[in-house]
């Protein structure tokens, strides 16, 4: 029974003389052991290793060592090297080496060691949302990160097509593997329709760590965005003045999802109604002068356009029949005139006197043999 008590005492205390030795480590120490790399950053049961030259000078007769929670050492002089070669703990402490000096103090330098897991699986999808989604109502997206470690060093992307929407990082400092889902609220606009929603999930674990980061993409979400009819042209269009005869041509022509329909309210006694985006008359006439309403709606909403119309007569075309009348008309008078003219130069200035003058000074006489 004594033995017993007396082994229990010696392990307790080499329990608080390690205890004081983890306690005790930092101080004003001037050569501190050095860890090569300073720093590990280990894949989740990957192998790795660190050496630690607990001292510059000569400290063999002096108490040295490594503290380790898994891994083996061997020490070669003043040098110790450790390794491990699968590396299965997420949370593991910081392997420290120590020695204790000629003056009894304490000198001791640690090694931190982060062990990272990539996720498993990232998905993405909408909050309590399935389906189409309409312009202007509040949508929530939803990036799910499966069994990551460590979640603090984790940076969450949210990407509209190939845009940077919004990044996040988680506040939990747990370093075993975690799942967590990251949220982002957003308004959609007809810009987003057909767009293409995801995620990735970026492990930056600083220039120790792989290089580039470790990455796992979601899958894409391609968005149906429902928005009002949009006209492509003004609502409130000028006054259309046309003329008599001529084209009428009047657009409404919208966008929407779902595709609009349209229907025309005309001025009395223009014909038939009518339901494309362009309202053609190809000949317009009084009857047509008025207000033209086009009405473009979908499921989501209506727009509407009024186009206001007025006919003039077309005074070329009788200013065009006058000329042409009036050209007719002298051309009839000069063809008179020239006739009448023609006919008294011909006919009008014989003289009966002359007739027989002229017949007397042409009588034969016969001449005597």
């Amino acid at each position: 029974m004594f033995s017993l008590c007396y082994a229990f005492l010696a392990v307790s205390l080499l329990n608080s003389l390690h205890d004081f030795h983890v306690s005790s480590c930092g101080g004003n120490c001037t050569d501190k052991p050095v860890f090569t790399p300073s720093r590990l950053v280990v894949k989740f049961g990957d192998p790795t290793s660190a050496t630690c030259l607990v001292c510059q000078h000569a400290c063999l007769n002096n108490t040295y060592g490594l503290e380790k929670s898994v891994g083996n050492a061997t020490k070669n002089g003043t040098t110790i090297s450790w390794r491990v070669d699968s590396l299965t703990e997420l949370d593991i402490n910081a392997i420290l080496c120590y020695y204790t000096g000629d003056d009894n103090n304490q000198c001791c330098s640690t090694l931190p060691i982060t062990v990272y897991q990539p996720p498993k699986n990232v998905s993405f999808s909408f909050l309590n949302h399935s389906g189409s989604m309409t312009a202007g109502h509040l949508y929530t997206l939803q990036c799910h990160i499966q069994e990551v470690a460590p979640v603090g060093n984790l940076n969450v992307t949210f990407y509209r097509g190939q845009t940077e929407l919004h990044r996040l990082q988680s506040n939990n400092t747990e370093k075993t593997a975690v799942t967590e889902t990251f949220t982002l609220d957003i308004t959609p606009s007809k810009e987003d329709d057909g767009g293409q929603y995801w995620c990735e999930a970026k492990l930056d674990l600083g220039p120790e760590g792989p290089q580039p980061p470790p990455v796992v993409e979601s899958g894409k979400l391609t968005a149906t965005v429902y928005y009002e009819p949009q006209l492509k042209g003004p609502s409130h269009p000028d006054l259309i003045t046309v003329m008599k005869g001529d084209r009428l041509q009047l657009n409404c022509s919208a966008v929407g999802n779902p595709s609009p329909s349209y229907n025309w309210t005309l001025p009395s006694a223009t014909g038939s109604p009518f339901s494309d985006d362009i309202l053609t008359i190809e000949s317009v006439t009084l009857e047509h002068k008025g207000q033209y309403i086009c009405s473009v709606h979908n499921n989501i909403g209506t727009v509407t356009v009024k186009f206001n119309v007025d006919v003039k007569e077309n005074y070329t075309y009788i200013i065009l029949a006058v000329v042409l009348s009036v050209i007719v008309l002298a051309a009839i008078v000069f063809i008179i005139v020239y006739i009448h003219l023609y006919k008294h130069n011909q006919m009008g200035r014989y003289n009966l006197r002359d007739v027989f003058r002229y017949r007397s000074q042409h009588v034969a006489v016969p001449t005597g043999e």
